[in-house]
C-alpha cells in the first residue's frame, strides 16, 4: 500500500508589479532533513482524516497558513506518484491563493527556509520533473481562469 500525503500549492498575487500571470509567486519550503529539497507544504494522511483536511492541517503546521489565510481554487487537483526509499508514495495537491499577499509564513521544525518564487524559479528550486509539471499546470490553470474573467 502506498504512503499517501496531501498538500497545497500556495500562491500569491503581487498587486504592484507585472500584469497577470507574471504577478504570481508560488510558495516552496526547504526541508531541514535529507537533501534539503524544496516542495509545497504537504504531509501524511492521519488515520480517519480525509485528504483535503490533511492538506489544510499540514499547510497550517508547516507554513502557519490556515483556512482563514487561504482561498482554495476550484477545479485543480493533481496526483503525483513516485517512490521514496523503495516504497510507493502518492501525493495530492490542491491549489490555494493566499488571501493577503503580505501574510507571514511561519515554518515548522521540518523546514529551514521558504521562498516565494515566480514559475521558472519555482521549477528550478523544485528540481523533480513531476513537481515542475505540477507547478506549470497550476500556472496554466490560473492563466485560463484569468482569460475567462
Amino acid at each position: 500500500m502506498a504512503l499517501r500525503a496531501c498538500g497545497f500549492i500556495v500562491f500569491r498575487r503581487l498587486a504592484s508589479c507585472a500584469p497577470p500571470p507574471d504577478n504570481i509567486e508560488f510558495l516552496l519550503l526547504q526541508t531541514s532533513y535529507g537533501h534539503h529539497h524544496w516542495t509545497p507544504p504537504k504531509g501524511h494522511v492521519d488515520r480517519g482524516e480525509d485528504d483535503l483536511t490533511t492538506a489544510l492541517r499540514e499547510t497550517k503546521e508547516e507554513a502557519g497558513l490556515g483556512t482563514e489565510d487561504l482561498q482554495v481554487i476550484e477545479g485543480f487537483l493533481k496526483e503525483l506518484r513516485y517512490e521514496v526509499r523503495g516504497q510507493p508514495k502518492e501525493v495530492l495537491y490542491w491549489l490555494a491563493e493566499l488571501r493577503d499577499p503580505g501574510t507571514e509564513v511561519t515554518l515548522s521544525d521540518e523546514h529551514q527556509n521558504y521562498r516565494w518564487a515566480h514559475l521558472e524559479d519555482a521549477c528550478s528550486l523544485a528540481q523533480h520533473k513531476d513537481m515542475q509539471d505540477t507547478l506549470r499546470a497550476a500556472h496554466r490553470h490560473l492563466e485560463a481562469k484569468q482569460d475567462k474573467q
